[in-house]
C-alpha cells in the first residue's frame, strides 16, 4: 500500500484534521472513547478509498475530504456497535472500548459518530453523496441484523453468507469509492465502475479476514485468532468445512451450535479446514473478487492512482493481518 499512502498523504492529513475536529465534544467520555478506537486505525482504509477514487476520477479540489471523514465515522460507529453485539475482547490491538467504558457508553458514542458523519455529509453539500452514504448506513444495519439472526446457522448457504458480508462490510467500501467519484463530478459510468471496485475489494478483504481468523497471527492482526470459532460464527471457511466433513457432524453441533468447546477444539477445526481445502477455497474466492476489482479500473487513465488502487486489491489478498 506504500504507493497509495504516499499519493494520498496530503489529503489524508487534512482528513485526519477533520476527524479530530469533529469527534470533539464537551462531554469528556465521547472524545476519549472515540479516540481509543480511531487512534488505533493506522491505514484509515475506507476514507483513503474515497480520496483515491476522487483523485482517480480527476478531482482537483477538496470536495472529497469531508465525505472521507464521514466514511471513517460511519465505519468507527459500526465497529463500536459490533464489538458490543459480539462481546469482542480486542479491537485493533487494544482492549475493546466497551470493556473500558461499558456497553451503554460504547453504543451511545457510536450514535454520536453516526450523527457527526451526517453533519459532515450535509457540510459537503452533495445530495447524491448524502444519498449514497445514507443508503450505505441502512444496508450495513440490515446486514448486521441478518448476520445476528443467522450467526450460528450451520446450514447457512454460501449465497446468503455473501449477501451478509456484501451488506455489512463491502457496502461501505463500495459507497466510499462511489462518493469519491461523485465528489469529482465523474460520469455515471465511472461512478458505477468505482462502486464495483469498492464492492469487490470489500468482499475480498472480508473473505481474507474470515480465513485469517483460523490461520493468522494474533499479534499481527490486532485481535484474537479463533474468535469466530469461539463465538460459533458461521463464516465461509466454517461453512465449507462443515459441508465437506459430514462424519464430523457431532463435533460441529457441539462446538458451533451448542458452543460447548474444550481445549484442542480450535486446533482440530483448523486441521479439518486444511485437510478439506476450506481455507484455500476461501482465499481463492477472495482472489477472484480482487481480480474483478482490478478489472473495474480498466476504463481509467493511468495517472498514478490506478496502479496504486490495483496494488490495493492485490494487498487485500496477500496480507497476513
Amino acid at each position: 500500500m506504500d504507493a497509495l499512502i504516499a499519493l494520498a498523504a496530503p489529503d489524508m492529513a487534512a482528513v485526519d484534521a477533520l476527524i479530530r475536529k469533529h469527534m470533539d465534544s464537551p462531554v469528556p467520555v465521547i472524545p476519549a472513547l472515540a479516540d481509543h478506537l480511531i487512534a488505533g486505525s493506522a491505514k484509515r482504509l475506507r476514507p483513503l478509498l474515497t480520496v483515491a477514487a476522487a483523485r482517480l476520477a480527476g478531482a482537483r479540489d477538496d470536495a472529497c475530504l469531508k465525505l472521507a471523514a464521514a466514511v471513517e465515522f460511519i465505519h468507527t460507529a459500526t465497529l463500536l456497535h459490533d464489538d458490543v453485539v459480539d462481546s469482542s475482547q480486542l479491537r485493533r490491538g487494544r482492549v475493546a472500548a466497551h470493556l473500558i467504558w461499558g456497553a451503554p457508553s460504547s453504543v451511545l458514542v457510536g450514535d454520536f459518530l453516526f450523527a457527526r458523519a451526517f453533519e459532515l455529509m450535509v457540510g459537503a453539500g452533495s445530495m447524491p453523496a448524502l444519498e449514497i452514504l445514507a443508503r450505505a448506513s441502512r444496508v450495513i444495519a440490515e446486514g448486521e441484523v441478518l448476520q445476528l439472526t443467522r450467526a450460528h446457522d450451520m446450514d447457512l448457504s454460501q449465497e446468503v453468507y455473501l449477501q451478509i458480508i456484501g451488506a455489512k462490510t463491502a457496502e461501505l467500501f463500495a459507497a466510499a469509492a462511489e462518493v469519491g467519484a461523485v465528489s469529482a463530478g465523474a460520469s455515471p459510468e465511472r461512478c458505477r465502475a468505482l462502486r464495483r471496485y469498492g464492492q469487490d475489494l470489500g468482499l475480498a478483504f472480508q473473505l481474507v479476514d474470515d480465513a485469517l481468523d483460523y490461520s493468522g497471527d494474533a499479534g499481527a492482526m490486532g485481535k484474537n485468532t479463533g474468535d469466530d470459532f469461539r463465538e460459533g460464527k458461521a463464516t465461509l471457511p466454517l461453512l465449507l468445512v462443515m459441508q465437506r466433513t459430514p462424519a464430523e457432524r457431532e463435533f460441529w453441533v457441539r462446538t458451533i451450535d451448542r458452543r460447548d468447546q474444550v481445549e484442542g477444539d480450535f486446533e482440530r477445526a483448523r486441521e479439518l479446514m486444511r485437510q478439506t481445502g476450506a481455507l484455500d477455497d476461501t482465499l481463492r474466492l477472495a482472489g477472484e473478487y480482487a481480480d474483478s476489482a482490478k478489472a473495474a479500473l480498466e476504463g481509467f487513465g493511468s495517472n498514478g492512482w490506478r496502479p496504486a488502487l490495483a496494488d490495493l486489491a492485490d494487498f487485500a489478498v496477500a496480507r497476513r493481518a
